[in-house]
């Protein structure tokens, strides 16, 4: 009893006198397609195509059976109520969303979903509107896996970003009667600036690649250049083919007459001959050099040599023209008498 004083029944018997409302208005229902035939029959049968399934409530209780079609299926005036839904695979594109990546780079990506309803059911009787809630939780899921990325793998990932989109969507849409078959990413368009900025680098990074390529094959072309030069220096015979073969490629190139003063063989013992004559005069070079030196080295020394010579010569003539000490009184003494005798 409640506080009113009124009773409360209990959910059986509520149970029971709708059941049997129910049963009285299907009996009236039944009765008046009775009374109509056969008119009733264009308003009691429905058509649903081979995509299509109808979801039927009587007396705004889900039927039981599941989604009828596709075909006719027959269905009571009055009491009645069905709702078509469309099997087929959709198509959505998200619309461009403002991404912030990982590392702080504002980024703008747009994307398509593919997806279409497994179980017509569920996809009437647990959400309003499934098209609606399926693109609106593809928008932020997009937003939320791009948040979580780094751009370098924005850009080279896409595929593996797009399979977890598709595994997420699809958990998420499960309880909706949704099936998201695939997602794909379309376009990431980056701010000006950054695009500027990363061309400048991958032209770099070309021009690097480019130079070592180069210098690779030079050097592989030294090589073999050397290993040639090699071969044909030690087999006179393959020198004189390879004249032959040059002989051949130029007349073949154009039409024209080319001249050569001196066989090969000629020139080839002028070379020999010009080299030894190389040799020969650098060698007499070198011995006149050395001559030339040790008679700088003879005229250097002379000198010495006389100055040596003469010392000892020179060195008796000063103690000949040295008087000795007697005799230099004597002198001093008659000087004297000569000074007293003229004064």
């Amino acid at each position: 009893m409640s506080n009113s004083g009124s009773a409360i029944l209990p959910d059986e018997e509520i149970s029971d006198r709708a059941s049997t409302c129910g049963k009285l208005l299907i009996f009236l229902s039944v009765a008046l397609v009775i009374l109509t035939l056969p008119f009733s029959l264009f308003v009691c049968f429905k058509v649903v195509q081979e995509y299509e399934r109808a979801v039927i409530f009587r007396l705004g209780r889900l039927m039981q059976g599941g989604a009828k079609g596709p075909g006719i299926f027959f269905i009571l005036p009055c009491i009645d109520s069905y709702a078509r839904v469309d099997l087929r695979t959709r198509t959505y594109d998200v619309p461009p969303q403002e991404v912030l990546t990982k590392d702080s780079v504002t980024v703008s990506v747009d994307a398509v979903v593919y997806y279409r309803v497994s179980n017509a059911t569920v996809s009437i009787a647990n959400v309003e509107n499934a098209h609606h809630s399926t693109r609106l939780l593809a928008q932020t899921t997009l937003r939320n896996t791009m948040g979580t990325r780094h751009l370098h793998e924005i850009l080279s990932e896409r595929m593996t970003i797009s399979g977890t989109m598709q595994v997420q969507l699809d958990e998420a849409t499960d309880a909706w009667g949704i099936k998201v078959e695939r997602v794909e990413i379309k376009d990431v368009r980056l701010p000006v600036q950054l695009q500027r900025a990363m061309a400048a680098e991958a032209e770099a990074a070309r021009e690097a690649r480019a130079k070592v390529i180069a210098a690779e094959g030079e050097q592989k072309a030294s090589r073999a250049l050397r290993e040639a030069s090699e071969v044909i220096g030690d087999s006179p015979a393959a020198l004189q083919l390879r004249y032959l073969q040059t002989l051949n490629t130029i007349s073949a190139e154009k039409n024209s007459t080319i001249v050569f003063p001196l066989p090969i063989d000629l020139i080839t013992y002028f070379l020999k001959t010009s080299e030894a004559t190389t040799q020969q005069n650098a060698a007499a070079a070198r011995a006149a050099l050395n001559n030339a030196q040790q008679q700088q080295q003879q005229q250097q020394q002379q000198p010495q040599q006389q100055l040596m010579q003469q010392q000892p010569v020179m060195q008796q003539q000063q103690l000949q023209q040295t008087p000795p000490p007697q005799q230099m009184q004597q002198q001093q003494y008659q000087q004297a008498q000569q000074v007293t005798s003229a004064m």
